[in-house]
């Protein structure tokens, strides 16, 4: 569905990224570890065609430089981690700026785009909202509303930029289990970033760990989030433990103890 081979991007005169390899199946989840300014939201980016880089990007076997941006915005859909908000859109019109790469230019939605924006809202159960401005929602809600754009948007190809950023542990929870439950109904190709590691080794089928721009690790749960891996690209103390043959992440302190008189 999505594919990278050497993949560079120079920004600021700073290599970014730097000989990525990456190739993602249909229905297949992959995340993107690493730590602050590992590039993983640049390569979110450039697998988007918001960045240009070198290297081939192969996107549902087409290559990436022949793609008008229409023609990419049919197959690949991006969520922000920090989107761009209109102070006053509703919900409903948020939802729809998804529609943009089927309506002519200096045209009108049709009946299939409030089709789609319909049965996104009612797919992440934002119907009885979507006249509610979306600065005024609250976490959890804000993000099932950029599901929903991405969603209506109705690509085969989804990328998540940090997903459950700033969400409680409940809402956590839903967004991941949504997405999942889409790509079960759909075949849909999903690539994330994470900060969460062991959400990150539950819910994608392989993880890769970047660090400074190049690929470090790349392979399941249990092969990537070692404590050595961690320990060396995280800089954290960590053990871990199994639960159900699926790693867990427990950060340890080390306590260091003043002799007693």
């Amino acid at each position: 569905m999505i594919e990278a081979r050497g993949a560079t991007v120079d920004l600021g005169g700073r290599r970014v990224l730097d000989g990525i390899e990456l190739a993602v199946s249909r229905g297949e989840w992959l995340t993107v570890l690493g730590p602050n300014g590992a590039g993983k939201s640049t390569l979110l980016r450039y697998l988007a065609g918001l960045v240009r880089g070198g290297g081939e990007l192969w996107v549902q076997g087409q290559p990436g430089a022949a793609l008008r941006h229409r023609e990419w915005a049919r197959l690949v859909a991006l969520v922000p981690q920090t989107p761009v908000i209109p102070a006053s859109v509703t919900v409903v019109e948020y939802t729809l700026f998804g529609r943009a790469p089927y309506i002519p230019l200096f045209g009108v939605e049709g009946r299939r785009d409030l089709a789609a924006v319909h049965d996104a809202l009612a797919r992440l159960d934002l119907l009885e909202m979507s006249q509610r401005v979306v600065s005024t929602l609250s976490g959890g809600e804000r993000q099932r509303v950029l599901l929903a754009r991405a969603i209506a948007q109705g690509t085969p190809i989804m990328l998540l930029d940090e997903p459950t950023t700033a969400l409680d542990i409940g809402h956590q929870q839903q967004v991941l289990e949504l997405v999942d439950r889409l790509r079960g109904q759909h075949a849909l190709t999903v690539v994330s970033t994470m900060h969460d590691l062991t959400l990150a080794g539950q819910y994608a089928d392989r993880l890769l760990l970047l660090d400074r721009g190049r690929m470090v690790a790349h392979g399941k749960a249990a092969d990537v989030l070692t404590e050595a891996n961690i320990a060396r690209y995280y800089g954290a103390r960590v053990r871990i433990v199994r639960d159900d043959g699926e790693p867990v992440v427990v950060p340890y302190r080390v306590r260091n103890r003043e002799p007693t008189h």
